[in-house]
């Protein structure tokens, strides 16, 4: 996956709390089991909601309420973001295991002080665009800049364009490569398989 470049769009602004992963993605569509075109089904029980996002040109930030993204783990949720175009979210906070899959599928997902994301929501729904720069870890609009938090590790892997298993192999890569080959000599019987294939 791409690294993240700073960008410049519109907002999708939804100020609901605790919008959970079954309303990001209905658990009945859990059956699809692939990840793409799973963005036709995010928000599908929210028909309002989608009309609003679409009226407002499907713009790929959402500015959300409170612990967006809590619930159950469902991964299909991010991918169904992903699906419909949505780069960055940003909120006061996120369920700890959503944000993570975000990260792991190249969405930014930014802590935001709740009073900055209110200010921030009005600008947009005036039609203000945002900038985001996460290296600086700031979105800037109408010549103001306003702070948000990522992780240390997911803004690494952001930048990156790192999922958590590419993470390691491009950190410890060497050092995994020197156990395997140590323990080949040491302890050969665990390696049959490879040398029966």
């Amino acid at each position: 996956m791409p690294g993240f470049i700073p960008f410049t769009a519109n907002a999708f602004v939804l100020e609901e709390d605790d919008v959970d992963t079954d309303i990001i993605f209905p658990a009945r569509f859990l059956l699809h089991t692939e990840r793409q075109g799973l963005g036709r089904f995010a928000f599908r029980d929210r028909p309002a909601l989608l009309d609003a996002y679409a009226r407002a040109g499907k713009p790929p930030i959402l500015l959300a309420g409170a612990n967006f993204g809590c619930g159950s783990s469902r991964e299909h949720a991010v991918w169904s973001l992903h699906g419909m175009g949505v780069a960055a979210i940003f909120a006061p906070s996120f369920g700890e295991i959503f944000r993570g899959n975000c990260a792991n599928n190249g969405i930014v997902a930014g802590g935001m002080a709740a009073g900055t994301l209110a200010r921030l929501q009005a600008m947009a729904n005036a039609g203000h665009a945002l900038s985001i720069d996460l290296a600086g870890q700031t979105v800037t609009c109408a010549a103001q800049a306003f702070p948000f938090t990522v992780p240390d590790s997911d803004r690494e892997m952001l930048l990156a364009g790192w999922n958590t298993t590419t993470r390691i192999l491009a950190l410890h890569g060497k050092d995994i490569a020197a156990f395997e080959t140590s323990q080949r000599a040491t302890a050969p019987w665990l390696w049959t398989e490879e040398a029966d294939a």
